[in-house]
Parts: structure tokens; sequence; C-alpha cells
């Protein structure tokens, strides 16, 4: 890569961790703040605190992270990626701030509010960076993908070891650093936005999301909605209800259902070094075990990620999705049989899931560009981040019900039929695709 790439490649590189780590650190904060508010006070009423109220206000922020997809692509081709992630950066350091000021419910709804529509606009303002500027732009998404998926499990790892020692609300206020910091990199960075952009062809991208107005938003939209596409987003939504389903309560589940003890942190460090840390045998810090398998759990996605994007390349992307959710709703089902079998045997489980809730994601983006125009991509990946974050936000407030009014089998009951559902579309898709090639090969 040349000295422009280098500079892209770094920034991104950044921004898409620093988006993740916030991402799946909210879960953490989540099992606390069970703990910490018993009501929400809305003035004229009060609204007792369950994992229902909290899978509401998780859902209202990981939504707007998914529906501000849509208008960041078009802000994108109006004021540039790079004010874009910076603004981004920045919005997401102020949310965390907010959150950790939070005295209240009320005013953690907003802060996670404020760091949804902060973090919407990245994903298409960090790929259309990568594809009109970086020369070599499959070895710039490759980077690109590996640091969203070090944020997605050192986040929830960072998050897990300050708050043995701090606070939730000062280990918000600490997250908050990064962000600024790598926003003040990114209004200092220099580089070239449009350096790939090819101007023997009219000054047109090589990844052009040719959508310009909205007549030609609603037509494009209809263009693919006819093509297939509705198939599509079905598949992707289905990923991000069950992706959210699962891990929004993750770790709070884990404490609750016996396997994992707290350890007292004085137990686990030398005499020496507590006494330095101030931590003492009566001093109730403990060590919670269920939010390290959580951050490892999403550390073997990395695997999931790799393995994934090989295989596109290897078998028809409609099989491996529906492949991928087969797996995802079997493990469902065994979800707590395994956890009641013993810790050994969930660390294994553990790492099949983390492995599977991430290798479907290279299928089902492959399978958009399989079923969408070239020059709508950009629009079509937008729909596909509404499916995903939008509308696969509602796995939360689904699983904060269900466990609220009624069992945790009932939930994972319920996840294994969304898996079952995108294993059924991908099944409808690979039939359609193999129609189309026999019919193909018959007009030959």
């Amino acid at each position: 890569m040349n000295r422009n790439d280098r500079s892209i490649v770094a920034l991104v590189m950044l921004a898409h961790g620093m988006v993740h780590t916030y991402e799946l650190s909210i879960p953490i904060f989540v099992s606390i703040w069970l703990t910490e508010f018993d009501v929400v006070n809305l003035g004229l009423t009060q609204v007792e605190v369950t994992a229902a109220t909290l899978g509401v206000v998780v859902t209202a922020g990981y939504g707007l992270f998914g529906v501000g997809a849509l208008p960041g692509g078009v802000l994108v081709d109006r004021i540039g990626s790079r004010r874009l992630i910076s603004l981004c950066l920045f919005g997401m350091a102020g949310s965390f701030v907010l959150l950790g000021l939070s005295p209240n419910l009320v005013v953690v709804t907003l802060a996670l509010l404020c760091w949804g529509a902060a973090a919407s606009v990245y994903h298409p303002a960090g790929l259309a960076l990568v594809s009109k500027g970086v020369d070599e732009r499959g070895t710039g998404f490759a980077y690109h993908g590996i640091a969203g998926n070090v944020g997605i499990g050192l986040g929830p790892l960072l998050t897990a070891v300050l708050l043995m020692f701090m606070e939730w609300t000062t280990v918000a206020m600490l997250l908050s650093l990064p962000a600024l910091a790598a926003g003040a990199y990114a209004m200092r960075a220099e580089f070239d936005e449009n350096a790939a952009v090819d101007a023997d062809t009219g000054g047109s991208s090589k990844a052009d999301a040719g959508v310009d107005s909205l007549g030609e938003f609603v037509a494009e939209s209809r263009r693919m909605v006819a093509g297939g596409f509705v198939v599509v987003f079905l598949v992707v939504m289905c990923s991000g209800l069950y992706y959210r389903g699962v891990l929004t309560f993750l770790p709070d589940l884990l404490s609750g259902l016996g396997t994992f003890e707290p350890v007292p942190l004085a137990s686990l460090l030398p005499a020496g070094l507590a006494g330095a840390l101030g931590v003492t045998a009566d001093s109730g810090q403990t060590l919670q075990p269920e939010r390290y398998f959580y951050s490892g759990l999403l550390m073997v996605g990395v695997l999931g990620q790799y393995a994934g994007g090989k295989l596109t390349d290897r078998l028809p992307v409609e099989w491996g999705l529906a492949g991928s959710f087969a797996v995802l709703a079997v493990l469902a089902v065994l979800f707590l049989p395994v956890v009641s079998a013993g810790l050994v045997p969930l660390l294994a489980f553990g790492a099949v899931l983390g492995f599977f809730l991430f290798v479907i994601q290279p299928f089902y983006q492959a399978t958009v560009a399989e079923y969408t125009p070239a020059g709508t991509r950009g629009l079509s990946y937008g729909y596909t981040y509404l499916g995903v974050f939008g509308v696969g936000a509602l796995g939360g407030a689904l699983a904060g019900t269900i466990l609220t009014y009624a069992t945790p089998a009932a939930l994972f009951a319920t996840l294994a039929g969304i898996a079952a559902a995108g294993a059924g579309f991908g099944l409808y898709l690979a039939r359609r695709s193999g129609k189309a090639a026999a019919s193909e090969v018959a007009s030959d």
C-alpha cells in the first residue's frame, strides 16, 4: 500500500475498533444497571427496572445505530468521510462522558441514544472512504474488518477488567478517552479521500453508490425489491435479531445460572499488590467470570470472520447461510443443557457459539453483493446495516421481555426459531439460484 492507503487504513481501523468496543461493552454494564437502578422516574409515573425495561433502553440505542446508517450514507456524499468519522468519534466520546455522569436510567437512555446516533454514521463513512481513497481496496477492507473484530473482543475485556477496580460510572468516563484521542487523530490525519477515483471515467468512484436524489433512492429501492433483495433483507434481519438476542443479556444470564460464582479479588492477588491497589478481603471487590466468558466468546469471532470469508470463495453463499443458521439453531437448543453440564463443556460450547455468530457475517455480506446491482451497492449495504443493526436491535428488547415474563428456556427456543427461519430463507435463495442456473444452462 502507498502512503495515502496506509493513512486511510490506519484511521478506519482505529475508528472501526472504537465503534465495536463501545457497542459490545454495553451488555457488560447491563448486568450492573439491573442492580443499580430500581425504578425509572418518568414524572407522572414510575416504571420498575427489569430485564424488559433495560431491553427497551438498550434497543433504543442499538436501533438508532442501525437506522442512522441510511441517512449517514447520504451525508457521506454531502460532507465527506473525514468529517463524519471525526463527528462519530467525538460523539461517541461525549456519549460515554454523559453515561458516566448518569444519575438515573433516563440519562443512561439519553446517553445510549447519543451513542447510537454518533456511531450510526461510521459504517457508510468508513466503507466509502476505503472504496474511494484506497488503491488496494481489498486489503483495506480486510484490515478494516480485523480491527472491528479486535474491538468486539477487547472492548468487553477492557470494561470487565476496569470494573474490578472502579465504579461503572468511572469506567464509562475512562472509556471515552480512546474515542476522544481517535477523533483528534482523524482531524489531523493527512490523506486524499478520492485518491482511488478513476479520473478517466469522469470522476466516478470504484464503488459509486449511484443514488443522488430522493426520487432515485425510491426508484433504486424498488429495483432491489423486484430483484429478490427482500429475502436477503430477511436473512440479515434474522442474523441481527439472533445476535442481539443472545448477546445483550448473556453476562447477566450466566451470572444468574450458577455456573460462574464471583471470585474475591483479594484471593487472586499477591498480598503486596492487593495492598497497593487497596484491595482487601472485606472490600467486596470480586472478579465476575461470566464477563470474561462473554469477552472470550467474542474474541473467537475473529476466527469465525476469517473462516467465513474464506468459505465464501469455496461454496455457494446461499448454502453457507443455510448451514450457518442451522448450526445456530442447534446451539440455541443446546445452550441450557450445556450450561448444566459444567464449566469445561460450557467453555467449549462458547467457543463454537462465538465462531458461528461471526462466520455467518461474510456469507450475508457476499449474498448482498450477489443479489443487488453494482450501481446501488452502497444503498444495498445501507439497507443491510438497517436490517442487522436497526431491526436486529429489537432482539435486545425481545430477550429482555422474555427473561422478565418467561424463562431462559423460552428465550433460547425463540432464538432457535429465528435461526431456523434464517436457514429457511437461505434454502429458498439456494433453490432460486439453482433454478436460475438450470434455466441458463437450458437456454444455452
